[in-house]
């Protein structure tokens, strides 16, 4: 795909943009594939493409330059800013919203800060688009001092922005490689972005949810195509975050139970279950390592309260000691997303009773060698030995 600014050399966050993107997608699943290693029993489905452009539904973008002038877009190697308004990988509400955004920092006259200098008060713009153009905002400030003049000019751009629905400031008084502080201050009523998916999930300010929205719904799916074709009774959905992996697995017959360190990602996961009208899913704001460890360690595993499936979406260190709390019960499936498959392939050699029997790549990174991947694993007495699969097709390239 042709990027100016990656021609220009102005940006190469896209390391591969100049790369035709099915090579992109057959080099991911080639790569993403060798760095799991041979695994027998294990079948790859088909990778899961991606749009090339307009799929980022959330943009954390550095503001610089100045109050008249500011760039919204990413620093270069001095620190300063490089204006990027009309990259396309953001969606159209994103993209639309760009040059708004710049207009506001001038008509409020918030003072992009200057990294080299330590000085000014706007650092970020993050915003996320739901899948029907709705909008949440953040402004990062270094202090408070801007706050009274943003809450003055908040109509305007709220009627300059129509889709913008949830609006607040977050403060980063540290000059740290960080996006964001501790201390959040509201400026409108809602609270929620509500993202329309299967099942709808509301996004708070500090919710994580995945950049590609297309392509989560699509993860999703084939998480409940995958588990309905095992038929578990009982699901346990760790380090759940919002909820996108356990509403979409809810159904009838079924318990759910989600666990996240966030107390505020639990809140909204409740509040998309009761919305949703869901039976037999509830939410448990803990750790969520600990919390499976210790309930496998006291001996669930093997009672009528084990849980059938386990789902792990951990951050990108994996789920490190509860790998072993996997592999020493008799859980019989567990089903793992993860964004960063050196540590899933570290974690399934952690738990060889485990064995890997279905995967597939979900490129939500497009133009990058970041690899997004789902793993079925399926435990079996013999871990040297041949094991059953599904019925599934093959990818050719496996």
């Amino acid at each position: 795909m042709h990027c100016a600014y990656y021609v220009a050399g102005r940006c190469r966050s896209c390391t591969l943009i100049e790369q035709p993107y099915p090579g992109q997608l057959d080099d991911t699943q080639r790569r993403t594939a060798e760095t799991l290693g041979a695994r027998p029993g294990l079948r790859w489905e088909p990778p899961r493409a991606s749009a090339e452009a307009g799929f980022r539904n959330k943009g954390k973008i550095v503001v610089g330059g100045t109050v008249q002038e500011p760039t919204l877009g990413i620093l270069d190697a001095d620190g300063h800013g490089v204006d990027l308004q009309d990259c396309a990988l953001y969606v159209p509400a994103i993209h639309d919203a760009l040059p708004v955004l710049a207009e506001f920092v001038t008509r409020a006259r918030l003072d992009p800060y200057d990294v080299p200098a330590r000085r000014g008060e706007l650092k970020f713009v993050l915003v996320t688009a739901s899948p029907d153009g709705q909008l949440m905002l953040r402004f990062v400030l270094r202090s408070q001092e801007p706050v009274a003049r943003i809450r003055k000019h908040l109509p305007w751009l709220q009627a300059a922005l129509p889709g913008l629905h949830v609006a607040s400031v977050n403060l980063l008084p540290e000059h740290k490689a960080v996006t964001e502080g501790e201390r959040e201050i509201l400026l409108t009523e809602a609270e929620t972005l509500r993202m329309r998916l299967d099942v709808d999930l509301h996004l708070r300010v500090r919710s994580f949810f995945q950049t590609n929205t297309d392509v989560a719904q699509a993860l999703y799916r084939a998480a409940r195509e995958w588990t309905d074709d095992v038929v578990p009774a009982r699901v346990w959905d760790l380090y759940c975050g919002v909820g996108g992996f356990a509403l979409h697995l809810a159904g009838a017959g079924r318990e759910v139970t989600g666990v996240e360190i966030s107390a505020d990602a639990i809140e909204s996961a409740r509040r998309s279950a009761q919305d949703a009208a869901l039976a037999g899913v509830d939410f448990e704001a803990s750790d969520a390592g600990a919390w499976a460890t210790t309930r496998l360690a006291a001996g669930e595993g093997g009672s009528t309260t084990r849980p059938d499936l386990v789902v792990v979406n951990p951050p990108r260190r994996g789920i490190g000691e509860l790998a072993p709390a996997l592999e020493h019960s008799d859980v019989p499936y567990v089903l793992y997303s993860s964004c960063n498959p050196t540590s899933l392939a570290r974690d399934l050699d952690a738990m060889p009773s485990l064995r890997p029997v279905r995967a597939q790549v979900f490129d939500m990174f497009p133009h990058t060698a970041h690899a997004e991947v789902l793993t079925l694993l399926r435990r079996t007495e013999d871990a040297d030995g041949p094991a059953d699969t599904p019925a599934h097709g093959q990818w050719s390239g496996a």
